[in-house]
């Protein structure tokens, strides 16, 4: 057949030319099916889709393939802990502790001995306040037992926080800082610190209360005096004194209340989920023979401690990184 059924000054674009049809073989007259992708283009579609459809949840896969961020990551999903080993305390253990540090600071009084979270991989780190306060040198251990020297960037005494900074670091692995607001009572959690100087301890619980408030003391001197050596940071909670006098100048956050075990050397370390993901910091601990006088017979762990909630370290990152609140 040709064309020419067309009509005479009719424009050719709107009658294309039509192909021969074989014989025994009707035309197909409306919308084409589509055709279904098959083999490796018809995977890909597929896996596309999938991604798609849960969100936040492909970032594992994401960092399984390409390693850990420079920056410590706030994906609320984000799991880092090894499939095999999800929701296990050794699988957290594994995929965290490289994360974790030992600070030893050097202070006008003494020295002082805690713990810290890497959040970038060129060695930000946040610990609390009173690890570092006042401090004239900071040297830091990482897992694989490298020592580095550190700057103080920033602290901040109202919320117990600060955030100091290895020198000549990189490559480091950087925390997965996860989403307070997520934390239930009764959530398995794992605490990883560095307890009388035993760098990488690590211990487990539950999450025993949510906003509790506790009372630390803002004045360095105050810090120095009762903490110089000893680990023991003085702390008010439910109207009484722990670990010594915090003094007259002193804060209140709201902390989650764990009864993993936490020992003189805790404070700074992380408290963590069971994706591996950083909760809180933890800060303070009760012990039942320390009191205001500061004398102590026994300083372990009866099960009672606390941590500040992660969202709100989320939330002074750049007032620490422009040199924080006390500057």
């Amino acid at each position: 057949m040709t064309d020419s059924y067309r009509r005479s000054g009719d424009d050719p674009q709107a009658y294309p030319p039509q192909p021969p049809y074989l014989p025994g073989v009707q035309p197909q007259h409306g919308s084409p099916k589509k055709k279904r992708l098959r083999g490796p283009a018809g995977l890909i579609t597929a896996v596309a889709i999938a991604a798609a459809a849960v969100g936040g949840g492909t970032a594992y896969g994401i960092q399984e393939l390409t390693g850990s961020s420079a920056t410590a990551s706030s994906s609320t999903s984000t799991t880092v802990v090894p499939s095999s080993k999800k929701g296990t305390v050794a699988g957290v253990a594994e995929a965290v502790s490289p994360s974790i540090v030992e600070i030893n600071a050097t202070l006008g009084s003494g020295s002082s001995t805690g713990s810290g979270v890497i959040i970038t991989s060129d060695g930000e780190i946040v610990t609390n306040n009173h690890v570092v306060s006042g401090a004239s040198s900071v040297k830091v251990s990482t897992s694989d037992g490298k020592t580095y020297t550190a700057d103080v960037v920033g602290t901040d005494a109202k919320k117990d926080l600060a955030l100091i900074k290895l020198k000549n670091a990189s490559g480091l692995k950087a925390a997965t800082l996860g989403d307070s607001e997520g934390v239930k009572v009764g959530d398995d959690v794992v605490a990883i610190g560095s307890p009388e100087g035993l760098t990488g301890t690590v211990t487990s619980g539950i999450v025993s209360a949510l906003q509790r408030d506790v009372t630390v003391s803002t004045d360095e001197g105050q810090q120095q005096q009762q903490g110089g050596g000893s680990g023991q940071w003085p702390f008010e909670f439910g109207g009484q004194e722990f670990n010594g006098d915090t003094g007259s100048s002193k804060t209140t956050y709201k902390a989650i209340q764990t009864d993993a075990s936490l020992n003189p050397g805790n404070s700074g370390g992380a408290l963590i989920d069971m994706n591996g993901n950083i909760i809180g910091i933890n800060s303070a601990m009760y012990s039942s023979a320390s009191d205001s006088s500061g004398t102590s017979s026994s300083n372990g762990s009866v099960g009672l401690g606390f941590a500040i909630p992660i969202n709100a370290v989320k939330a002074d990152l750049d007032t620490l990184r422009s040199g924080g609140a006390d500057s």
